[in-house]
């Protein structure tokens, strides 16, 4: 992998998110969590999700792993606020197609650096594992389904 390569999928965003995080927590109020677990890298993720009036008031995550996983789940947890249940499965279907075809279009301008994922097909776990997590949490399930 070139150096101009791996500078595209550690550009400043995902860096920064996943050397200061903004949303790492455990959220003790929490009215929805699950855990993802990606067992080839060693990536880890517990989602965390305060609801109030259906939406979702704060998303929180314990996690560690590589930067791209850290900084999915930070991005994540950042974009949810304000989003019901329907919002947030559309907004990760999204997310997931994006680190998989690298195509941002419609993708909130924050969660476009997820994009560069699909260049290195062994980091598309890592950036939806997140997402993955997101959806069991939405669905009731303690654990992510692996994809």
């Amino acid at each position: 992998m070139s150096d101009a390569a791996l500078e595209g999928l550690y550009a400043a965003p995902i860096r920064d998110h996943a050397r200061q995080p903004r949303h790492r927590a455990r959220l003790e109020c929490a009215d929805a969590t699950a855990r993802g677990d990606n067992p080839l890298c060693g990536d880890r993720v517990e989602v965390f999700l305060a609801l109030e009036g259906g939406r979702i008031a704060r998303a929180s995550f314990l996690g560690r792993g590589c930067d791209v996983s850290q900084a999915s789940a930070d991005l994540m947890a950042g974009a949810l606020p304000g989003l019901d249940a329907a919002g947030a499965r559309a907004l990760s279907a999204q997310v997931q197609r994006m680190a998989r075809s690298g195509e941002a279009g419609g993708v909130p301008e924050g969660l476009a650096a997820l994009a560069a994922a699909a260049r290195f097909p062994s980091r598309v776990k890592c950036a939806t594992l997140p997402w993955v997590t997101l959806e069991a949490a939405l669905d009731g399930a303690r654990e992510a389904s692996s994809e």
